[in-house]
């Protein structure tokens, strides 16, 4: 899921730089968009279920930082309405996926 996220952001940069000549948003929604994966894929290895949730909140900001890039460059105009909803949405899934994986696993910590 994260990984095919990160991938789509990467062609949405691609997209942004080449048809649409934009550059300095492109490489900070590049930057978060793509370390939500990574963080998650940190937690699987994590040292203990507190470095597991902090991983995974890590994950989560980039996720809420992801969505702040995307609503700019959609009220700048440099995505439509589809093309915004589209990633949105995705994004808004993982979002929701971190949160209920974050809080059960605070309650099985406790």
């Amino acid at each position: 899921m994260t990984k095919d996220f990160a991938l789509r952001i990467l062609k949405l940069c691609n997209y942004l730089g080449d048809e649409k000549k934009e550059y300095i948003l492109s490489k900070q929604i590049l930057r978060s968009g793509t370390s939500i994966g990574a963080n998650i894929r940190e937690g699987i290895y994590a040292q203990s279920k507190a470095d597991f949730i902090n991983k995974l909140s890590i994950a989560l900001k980039e996720s809420s930082e992801t969505e702040y890039w995307l609503e700019l460059l959609h009220e700048s105009g440099y995505l439509s309405d589809a093309e915004y909803k589209s990633i949105y949405d995705d994004n808004s899934k993982i979002s929701a996926t971190l949160i209920n994986i974050i809080k059960k696993s605070k309650t099985s910590a406790k």
